[in-house]
Protein backbone atom coordinates (compact mmCIF):
# COMPACT_ATOMS: atom_id res chain seq x y z
CA UNK A 1 0.00 0.00 0.00
CA UNK A 2 2.83 2.42 1.44
CA UNK A 3 4.87 1.56 -2.32
CA UNK A 4 1.79 1.99 -4.78
CA UNK A 5 0.84 5.54 -2.74
CA UNK A 6 4.42 6.51 -3.60
CA UNK A 7 4.45 5.21 -6.60
CA UNK A 8 1.25 7.51 -6.97
CA UNK A 9 2.99 10.61 -5.79
CA UNK A 10 6.48 10.22 -7.83
CA UNK A 11 3.92 10.15 -10.83
CA UNK A 12 2.32 13.20 -9.84
CA UNK A 13 5.42 14.85 -8.85
CA UNK A 14 7.04 13.84 -12.07
CA UNK A 15 4.29 14.94 -14.57
CA UNK A 16 4.09 18.61 -12.42
CA UNK A 17 7.87 18.69 -13.61
CA UNK A 18 7.44 18.09 -16.87
CA UNK A 19 4.77 20.29 -17.51
CA UNK A 20 7.11 23.07 -15.72
CA UNK A 21 9.84 22.33 -17.53
CA UNK A 22 7.83 22.20 -21.28
CA UNK A 23 6.30 25.71 -19.97
CA UNK A 24 9.28 27.12 -19.72
CA UNK A 25 10.53 25.99 -23.03
CA UNK A 26 7.41 27.07 -25.03
CA UNK A 27 6.95 30.85 -25.85
CA UNK A 28 3.80 32.28 -24.98
CA UNK A 29 0.89 32.69 -27.60
CA UNK A 30 -1.92 30.02 -28.82
CA UNK A 31 0.46 26.66 -28.68
CA UNK A 32 1.53 27.46 -24.83
CA UNK A 33 -2.43 27.47 -23.77
CA UNK A 34 -2.82 24.96 -25.42
CA UNK A 35 0.03 22.40 -24.46
CA UNK A 36 -0.64 23.79 -20.67
CA UNK A 37 -4.28 22.58 -20.82
CA UNK A 38 -3.13 19.38 -22.13
CA UNK A 39 -0.82 19.09 -19.15
CA UNK A 40 -3.46 20.30 -16.81
CA UNK A 41 -5.99 17.12 -18.23
CA UNK A 42 -2.96 14.41 -17.71
CA UNK A 43 -2.04 15.79 -14.41
CA UNK A 44 -5.69 15.94 -13.47
CA UNK A 45 -6.08 12.02 -14.97
CA UNK A 46 -2.99 11.51 -12.72
CA UNK A 47 -4.25 12.53 -9.25
CA UNK A 48 -7.39 10.63 -9.92
CA UNK A 49 -6.20 7.09 -11.45
CA UNK A 50 -5.88 5.63 -7.85
CA UNK A 51 -9.66 5.86 -7.31
CA UNK A 52 -10.80 2.66 -9.21
CA UNK A 53 -8.20 1.05 -7.27
CA UNK A 54 -9.51 2.39 -3.90
CA UNK A 55 -13.11 1.82 -4.75
CA UNK A 56 -12.17 -1.81 -5.54
CA UNK A 57 -13.28 -1.67 -9.14
CA UNK A 58 -11.65 -2.28 -12.46
CA UNK A 59 -12.10 0.34 -15.15
CA UNK A 60 -12.03 0.28 -18.76
CA UNK A 61 -10.69 3.33 -20.33
CA UNK A 62 -12.47 2.32 -23.37
CA UNK A 63 -15.52 2.78 -22.42
CA UNK A 64 -14.93 6.29 -21.25
CA UNK A 65 -16.29 7.78 -24.64
CA UNK A 66 -19.32 5.68 -25.16
CA UNK A 67 -19.84 2.61 -27.48
CA UNK A 68 -20.47 4.22 -30.30
CA UNK A 69 -19.87 2.64 -33.66
CA UNK A 70 -17.37 4.18 -36.37
CA UNK A 71 -19.18 5.97 -38.81
CA UNK A 72 -17.48 6.38 -41.90
CA UNK A 73 -17.70 10.28 -43.91
CA UNK A 74 -19.01 9.27 -47.61
CA UNK A 75 -18.60 12.96 -48.46
CA UNK A 76 -14.78 13.08 -46.93
CA UNK A 77 -14.31 9.43 -48.00
CA UNK A 78 -15.47 10.39 -52.16
CA UNK A 79 -13.98 13.82 -51.74
CA UNK A 80 -10.05 12.71 -50.73
CA UNK A 81 -10.55 9.57 -53.14
CA UNK A 82 -11.68 11.98 -55.85
CA UNK A 83 -8.41 14.17 -55.20
CA UNK A 84 -6.08 11.11 -55.71
CA UNK A 85 -7.59 9.95 -58.77
CA UNK A 86 -6.89 13.45 -59.97
CA UNK A 87 -3.73 13.95 -58.75
CA UNK A 88 -2.91 11.02 -60.21
CA UNK A 89 -4.02 11.68 -64.10
CA UNK A 90 -2.28 14.85 -63.84
CA UNK A 91 0.77 13.35 -62.92
CA UNK A 92 0.78 10.89 -65.85
CA UNK A 93 -0.55 13.77 -68.04
CA UNK A 94 2.34 16.09 -66.73
CA UNK A 95 5.23 13.24 -67.21
CA UNK A 96 3.33 11.96 -70.91
CA UNK A 97 4.09 15.94 -71.31
CA UNK A 98 7.98 15.92 -70.15
CA UNK A 99 8.66 13.02 -72.33
CA UNK A 100 7.91 15.50 -75.18
CA UNK A 101 4.16 13.89 -76.08
CA UNK A 102 1.70 16.78 -76.63
CA UNK A 103 -1.89 16.99 -76.73
CA UNK A 104 -2.21 13.53 -74.62
CA UNK A 105 -5.37 13.24 -72.16
CA UNK A 106 -5.14 10.26 -69.47
CA UNK A 107 -7.99 9.61 -67.74
CA UNK A 108 -8.56 7.22 -65.17
CA UNK A 109 -11.73 4.97 -64.32
CA UNK A 110 -12.19 4.14 -61.08
CA UNK A 111 -14.34 3.82 -57.87
CA UNK A 112 -13.94 6.53 -55.87
CA UNK A 113 -17.02 5.64 -53.67
CA UNK A 114 -15.23 2.20 -51.88
CA UNK A 115 -12.80 3.03 -48.94
CA UNK A 116 -10.03 2.11 -51.31
CA UNK A 117 -9.64 3.48 -54.86
CA UNK A 118 -10.42 0.35 -57.20
CA UNK A 119 -8.75 1.17 -60.59
CA UNK A 120 -10.45 -0.37 -63.04
CA UNK A 121 -8.51 0.99 -66.50
CA UNK A 122 -6.49 4.15 -67.51
CA UNK A 123 -7.60 5.75 -70.78
CA UNK A 124 -4.94 7.33 -72.64
CA UNK A 125 -6.33 9.56 -75.54
CA UNK A 126 -3.62 9.88 -78.62
CA UNK A 127 -5.59 11.07 -81.74
CA UNK A 128 -4.48 14.19 -81.01
CA UNK A 129 -0.88 13.53 -80.34
CA UNK A 130 1.89 15.37 -81.27
CA UNK A 131 5.67 14.54 -81.00
CA UNK A 132 7.62 17.83 -79.83
CA UNK A 133 10.83 18.78 -81.53
CA UNK A 134 12.95 18.32 -78.35
CA UNK A 135 11.61 14.55 -78.30
CA UNK A 136 12.58 11.83 -79.82
CA UNK A 137 10.64 10.94 -82.83
CA UNK A 138 9.93 7.38 -82.57
CA UNK A 139 7.18 4.80 -83.92
CA UNK A 140 3.77 4.90 -82.27
CA UNK A 141 4.02 1.21 -81.18
CA UNK A 142 6.98 2.73 -78.88
CA UNK A 143 5.52 6.13 -78.16
CA UNK A 144 2.52 3.81 -77.01
CA UNK A 145 5.50 1.41 -74.54
CA UNK A 146 6.64 4.70 -73.08
CA UNK A 147 3.34 6.17 -71.74
CA UNK A 148 2.41 2.41 -70.87
CA UNK A 149 5.42 2.75 -69.05
CA UNK A 150 4.46 6.06 -67.16
CA UNK A 151 0.79 4.91 -66.26
CA UNK A 152 1.44 1.26 -65.12
CA UNK A 153 4.14 3.43 -62.73
CA UNK A 154 1.89 5.99 -61.58
CA UNK A 155 -1.47 3.80 -61.16
CA UNK A 156 0.51 0.42 -60.08
CA UNK A 157 -2.08 -1.70 -62.48
CA UNK A 158 -1.69 -4.21 -65.40
CA UNK A 159 -0.49 -3.14 -68.75
CA UNK A 160 -4.05 -4.77 -70.10
CA UNK A 161 -6.07 -2.36 -67.78
CA UNK A 162 -4.20 0.53 -69.90
CA UNK A 163 -6.30 1.45 -73.00
CA UNK A 164 -5.48 3.79 -75.59
CA UNK A 165 -8.07 5.92 -77.68
CA UNK A 166 -6.48 6.75 -81.07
Amino acid sequence: MIGSMSAWIMSIAGIVCLSVLVELILPNGQMHKYIKGIFSFIILLVIISPIPKILHKDFDFSNMFGNSDIVVQEDYLYQLNLDKVSAMQKDINNQILACGYNNVDARIDSDIFASQIIVKAVYVDISRLIISQNAVHKDISDVKKDMLKIATAVVKIENERVVFNE
